[in-house]
């Protein structure tokens, strides 16, 4: 007989073992699991297969298979398929991604302790300072784990694996954003760039615990790059 893979899940999930020295949640033999479930194992092994490509089992032969969290590396395949063959275009993941991160922004405003917000204005500081340097790599690896950060406050994985995937699936017109941004900006000696420097009001308001203007600050940085990267 067939079986339904939600059904498949639950089942798994209440006969995994945690493993001893490890506590990974080992799964039983591909034998018991036919025994207990009924199903053959042609079936059984598909089903699995489905699983581990969704990221939610790791198979390893010789060592057993196991369950596990996934990341966001089925997201990551979803989006990029999906673009490749026109279902989903670029307007619509960086609409998507500046949603998701105006509500991150505000919850991490009621969730952000002291030290998170020090860590934020860390990174701030060094993308102002790697852009006076003319160090463009590192301000741009300074503003992306500025933006990681606000999700690993935030703690959902749902959030962050979705931030993962749209970020994945954006990273090449990030990239060309980001220097057409820079291009334009210009900087002379003694100033910033306003593509750095807006990120400081989203840490102010996430400093004050102000949710709604966390929310408007993460809104201005958008506006900020909108304005730079907008066709003369």
């Amino acid at each position: 007989m067939g079986v339904d893979l939600s059904y498949l899940a639950q089942r798994l999930a209440a006969e995994a073992i945690p493993e001893p020295g490890t506590g990974r949640l080992r799964l039983p033999t591909e034998r018991e699991l036919v025994e207990s479930l009924d199903i053959s194992r042609g079936t059984l092994r598909e089903q699995l297969s489905m699983l581990e490509m969704l990221g939610f089992v790791d198979r390893t032969q010789g060592r057993g298979s196991y369950l596990q969290v996934p990341d966001a590396t089925f997201l990551r395949l979803y989006f990029e398929l999906s673009r490749e063959l026109g279902h989903l275009d670029t307007i619509q993941f960086r609409t998507a991604r500046e949603m998701l991160e105006l509500s991150v922004a505000e919850a991490a405003a009621r969730r952000a302790t002291a030290d998170d917000v020090d860590d934020l204005r860390r990174l701030v500081d060094e993308m102002v300072q790697a852009s006076a340097q003319g160090d463009d790599q590192r301000a741009a690896e300074a503003d992306m784990e500025f933006h990681r950060r606000l999700f690993a406050i935030v703690d959902n994985p749902i959030f962050t694996n979705l931030h993962d995937g749209l970020s994945h699936a954006l990273r090449s017109e990030i990239a060309e954003r980001r220097r057409l941004a820079i291009e334009r900006s210009g900087l002379a000696p003694g100033q910033s760039r306003a593509l750095d420097t807006v990120h400081y009001g989203i840490v102010e308001a996430i400093g004050e615990r102000d949710a709604e203007g966390a929310r408007a600050a993460m809104s201005r940085h958008f506006s900020v790059w909108s304005s730079l990267v907008a066709r003369p």
